[in-house]
């Protein structure tokens, strides 16, 4: 790849089951995560999904989008407009720096109500096996 190519969208549809298993999965039992009348006390039209979740679908975007070889170097991300359900989380990505087998990647995830995430990811592609299989290996 190299610098201004963008990878394909990634649409995920945001819903309770995946707003509330993400806030379990990554131990976050906020209320706010998964109890949508506290939610609403608190000032929210409803549950909200976490930062963990939402670093965890921008890691399987670029996974998902350069494949199994791809490794996440590092992730940083900021959050803004929460994801509710109902709503969709539209990913998309520019190549904005390649040096060798790394390469960074500008993130956004945009929703009905504005941008849910910005960021950059840089991540390692290396190179394939030769071909054959691994030298004094199986093929």
């Amino acid at each position: 790849m190299n610098v201004g190519d963008t990878l394909a969208p990634l649409e995920i549809p945001i819903t309770r089951t995946l707003i509330v298993a993400g806030a379990i999965a990554s131990r976050d039992y906020q209320d706010v995560h998964h109890d949508a009348h506290l939610a609403r006390e608190k000032g929210a039209p409803d549950i909200f999904m976490n930062i963990l979740t939402t670093n965890g679908l921008v890691g399987r975007y670029i996974t998902d989008r350069l494949g199994p070889r791809a490794v996440l170097r590092k992730v940083a991300i900021r959050l803004g407009a929460p994801n509710h359900p109902g709503d969709t989380l539209t990913l998309t990505g520019t190549v904005t720096a390649a040096d060798g087998d790394t390469l960074e990647i500008r993130v956004v995830g945009a929703n009905g109500i504005g941008h849910h995430v910005t960021g950059t990811v840089t991540v390692a592609l290396p190179a394939p096996p030769p071909a054959g299989g691994i030298p004094g290996g199986a093929p």
